[in-house]
């Protein structure tokens, strides 16, 4: 039977368009993540906690940041099934809008003063809804995207992917600083809302986007000849658990990210008094150079492979945490923003622009969002707790950031030493990816066959 093969030549399913939907829907939804991250950092401790707890207040603060981690799994689970087994836009217009209405919510919220304990329970709650959201995004994005890259230059187009969460990240902090630069009765008061409110303007832009997309010619003939898997969470467990270890450790990477953007920013400002503004414009700069440095990193891991890349890129990120810290302690700001871009722009780019290719490469089309976003996202409890370990690890000493700087290391050679033990996959087929599923584990093996169907 011959196979109408007009979505091949259907703009919708180009993989320029597929990258451009994943960045911009990821800035969007990251965007969202970040403006949690930095308000986490710089006033929820003063909005939705006592006015007592004193310090405590910024390590729960920190902690409601964490949680969504934990959630992230979950969010992973769900999304994962409904992107293998219903659809891969479907999905991402779903997580788009729950993430948009979570971050508007947040923007109501009644503080501490008003409410009381409710304040931080709420606030919680809808942080855990956030972490449903996001433990879907990047899976989602990245597998639809590299079911439509040509081969060859997989790891280019899926490298957008992380670009929105890149420019997502820019973007929340460019509207923090001048939030952060009010006076303190006011951003307390109300100029935190500012930006959580504004969410809904890009959360219509990005459902518009994602709206307009279809779903990977790949994916939609599996579905239509019943080839997907009943429960793709437990057919990713029984076919490919080692793939979920592997990405599970090289997600640990991850925790470099939080600890400079949420731990070093907290940090610099309370204990060497560097201001808001000034972290936050190392921040941007840092970023902005990553916007430019990841696609052409990502064009180096599609000519050389995916492990080499991301093995470096651990190893620079190893070295450079102690520069970082370093920078901050001396309070020099031009050592701050260089040490800064070359950590960002540089070493923690190369884990950026490789890992989606990397992992979802790591699966077979019928689990690969299932398992991509499952073990990246067990791994980012990690990374989301990061903040938190430290601040309490550094309670008797503050300014005592050598602990914190050890620990992320050694962190960030695990991850390496994960990647080592991966296939390299840069030049594999995509219908060649993952371990193989037999056709008893199928949809098409538990199912009658449908009316009119051919042998």
């Amino acid at each position: 039977m011959s196979r109408d093969t007009s979505a091949k030549r259907d703009p919708k399913n180009s993989p320029a368009r597929a990258a451009v939907a994943s960045m911009v829907g990821g800035a969007l939804e990251y965007d969202d993540n970040y403006i949690y991250a930095l308000a986490a950092a710089l006033v929820f401790g003063h909005v939705f906690f006592p006015p007592e707890a004193g310090g405590a207040a910024t390590l729960a603060s920190l902690a409601t940041f964490a949680v969504s981690y934990v959630a992230r799994p979950l969010g992973a689970i769900l999304l994962g099934h409904m992107g293998d087994r219903i659809g891969r836009k479907t999905v991402l217009v779903v997580i788009l809008v729950l993430m948009g209405t979570c971050t508007f919510v947040v923007g109501l919220l009644p503080g501490y003063a008003q409410i009381g304990l409710w304040a931080p329970v709420l606030l919680v709650i809808l942080r855990i809804l956030q972490g449903i959201s996001v433990g879907g995004e990047t899976a989602a994005a990245t597998v639809l995207t590299i079911e439509v890259a040509p081969e060859g230059r997989r790891a280019f187009f899926t490298s957008w992917a992380p670009n929105g969460i890149v420019a997502g990240f820019v973007l929340a902090t460019l509207v923090f600083i001048p939030i952060s630069a009010m006076p303190s009765e006011d951003l307390y008061a109300w100029g935190w809302r500012i930006p959580f409110l504004l969410s809904v303007i890009v959360t219509i832009a990005g459902f518009v986007i994602r709206a307009k997309l279809d779903e990977p010619e790949a994916f939609a003939e599996a579905k239509d000849d019943d080839a997907l898997v009943k429960v793709p969470v437990l057919e990713v467990f029984r076919s490919h658990w080692a793939a979920i270890i592997r990405v599970v450790f090289c997600s640990l990477a991850f925790a470099i990210d939080t600890v400079i953007k949420v731990y070093a920013l907290t940090f610099a400002t309370t204990q060497y008094g560097i201001p808001d503004s000034t972290m936050l414009g190392v921040l941007i700069v840092s970023h902005i150079g990553a916007l430019v440095t990841q696609p052409l990193i990502a064009k180096i891991a599609d000519r050389v492979g995916r492990k080499p890349v991301f093995v470096i890129g651990n190893v620079g990120c190893a070295a450079m945490i102690f520069a970082y810290f370093l920078a901050i302690e001396s309070q020099n700001i031009p050592l701050l923003y260089l040490a800064g871009f070359v950590s960002v722009a540089c070493a923690y780019a190369a884990i950026n622009a490789t890992f989606p290719s990397f992992f979802a490469e790591m699966f077979n089309l019928k689990v690969r969002q299932t398992g991509m976003a499952l073990g990246q996202q067990i791994g980012l409890i990690a990374a989301g707790f990061a903040p938190s370990v430290y601040l309490a690890l550094s309670a008797n000493d503050p300014a005592n950031w050598m602990p914190v700087a050890i620990i992320s290391a050694l962190i960030a050679v695990v991850a390496a030493i994960a990647a080592l033990t991966a296939p390299e996959t840069a030049r594999t087929p995509l219908d060649e990816l993952g371990a193989p599923i037999t056709r008893s584990h199928t949809l098409a093996a538990r199912e009658p066959a449908r009316t009119g169907a051919t042998s």
